[in-house]
């Protein structure tokens, strides 16, 4: 393994940042600029669960993955088409440009925000800003290592709201008859992480036009022993609770397994919501949106999966 590389600076700065934020701060190995060490790595990982701080930098509120290119700044701020938009790393979000240990970036809707950068492992970096109070914590790796997987599952509950709606497309013959049957579209909002809505229109409706019956409080479980398996509960105001197995076949197609009815259900994504896209896009099916959608710090639970039948 290479040795740690960590950001060459004057004795004057280290003794000042060892003391006044960081207490594991280590005599450099092979030191390098902080322009080769962004560079270093196609993706940055955004480990928004490690978080510091009282406030927040909306851009990095919102990114699944950073990728610093020479002056060129990218995000995959979307889950759906994380791995394949932009060969990987996303869309241009901003540009950006290194001096010392600060990292600049001017990003296409939020402006100029200072970093300062701190190393503490191979591919682990601090991003601080003293302006925001917030301190982002990323994991550097190449494209061709990178658990694209990993991150679909692990922030799921963003992937349900990346659609305006989903449609159920399907419907096994096998399972006793229940409410849910009549239930033809759900929705996950994406200003929180907890509301849901669903209808009864009929199939084919324009998600735009969809009346929304009901209304209630949603919440995504891991499940034991399973890391592409997660746990789905609906519980409507209505007093009324659903319990799914949850998988996700692809980035447009979810499946709902309801383990006491022995029902199986599959739901299309419709009306796909791409943040931080300023051109117009040729797809009809897109929805451009600029707005603020933040990730949050899920505490996940964690639940044993019951006797699947199917």
């Amino acid at each position: 393994m290479k040795a740690i590389k960590l950001l060459f600076i004057s004795f004057i700065i280290v003794t000042t940042i060892s003391c006044s934020r960081n207490d594991h701060f280590e005599n450099p190995i092979d030191p390098i600029s902080l322009e080769v060490l962004l560079n270093d790595y196609d993706l940055w990982y955004v480990d928004y669960h490690r978080t510091t701080g009282t406030g927040e930098v909306p851009f990095m509120a919102i990114a699944f993955t950073i990728t610093f290119d020479n002056g060129r700044m990218y995000a995959n701020n979307n889950l759906v088409g994380i791995g394949s938009t932009g060969d990987g790393i996303g869309i241009q979000t901003g540009t950006y440009r290194t001096s010392g240990v600060i990292l600049e970036i001017n990003h296409d809707l939020d402006g100029y925000v200072d970093f300062e950068v701190l190393q503490t492992s191979e591919n682990t970096i601090e991003l601080y800003s003293a302006l925001n109070n917030v301190t982002y914590y990323l994991e550097g790796y190449q494209k061709d290592t990178f658990d694209y997987d990993k991150v679909f599952y692990d922030n799921i509950e963003y992937f349900l709201q990346e659609y305006v709606g989903w449609e159920k497309t399907y419907t096994s013959v096998i399972g006793a008859p229940n409410p849910f049957d009549y239930e033809n579209y759900l929705a996950f909002t994406p200003e929180n992480i907890t509301t849901f809505y669903s209808s009864e229109d009929l199939l084919g409706t324009p998600i735009d036009d969809i009346y929304w019956d009901f209304v209630g409080g949603y919440e995504v479980f891991d499940v034991e022993g399973h890391d592409d398996l997660k746990i789905l509960t609906l519980d409507y105001d209505s007093g009324d609770n659903e319990e799914f197995e949850l998988v996700v076949l692809d980035d447009g197609t979810i499946e709902l397994y309801e383990v006491d009815t022995n029902s199986t259900y599959e739901f299309t994504g419709r009306g796909f919501i791409e943040f931080l896209k300023h051109k117009s896009s040729k797809d009809s099916q897109v929805t451009v949106s600029n707005k603020e959608r933040k990730r949050t710090k899920v505490q996940r639970k964690t639940k044993i999966r019951k006797k699947h039948l199917k």
